[in-house]
């Protein structure tokens, strides 16, 4: 049984971060454009452009939820939205109350883990990381070879 489970792992990781990273850009949709509801916290508006830190955290969880979602550059946009969430927690949330469930912060303590756990594992199956970095591989692994043709002939 735990052979099978191993084997399914990459899989799974996969599904999460495809999963995690949908959801997340649908935050930031929703504050950028008020699509999905609108505007988290609000009355189903926008957040306004430039301002701090409401419009910055939107457009980090549109662009680093759509690279994660695409496992395209997963670890440095996960790194980022991780810590994008860390300062959402610490510097909105807690202060208003110890525990997340005082202060509404279980979605920003949930995607910080989250996101930091896929800084460690990486984009697993179905990522555009992997299908790019296989390119890159082979094309390392046919450049010696060429070079030594090209010396030979």
């Amino acid at each position: 049984m735990s052979a099978r489970l191993d084997s399914a792992q990459p899989y799974a990781l996969g599904l999460f971060r495809i999963v995690v990273g949908l959801l997340f850009a649908c935050h930031g949709a929703a504050s950028l454009f008020g699509v999905l509801g609108g505007a988290v916290g609000t009355d189903g508006g926008t957040v306004s452009a430039g301002t701090w830190p409401g419009w910055y955290a939107a457009v980090i969880q549109l662009v680093g939820g759509t690279l994660v979602m695409l496992g395209l550059g997963t670890r440095a946009a996960a790194f980022i939205a991780s810590g994008s969430m860390a300062y959402a927690y610490f510097k909105v949330h807690q202060p208003e109350a110890l525990w997340p469930m005082q202060n509404g912060g279980e979605a920003s303590a949930m995607f910080c883990w989250a996101f930091l756990l896929l800084v460690f594992t990486g984009s697993g199956a179905f990522g555009l990381d992997r299908l790019f970095s296989r390119r890159t591989a082979r094309e390392q692994e046919q450049e010696p070879a060429a070079r030594e043709a090209a010396v030979t002939a």
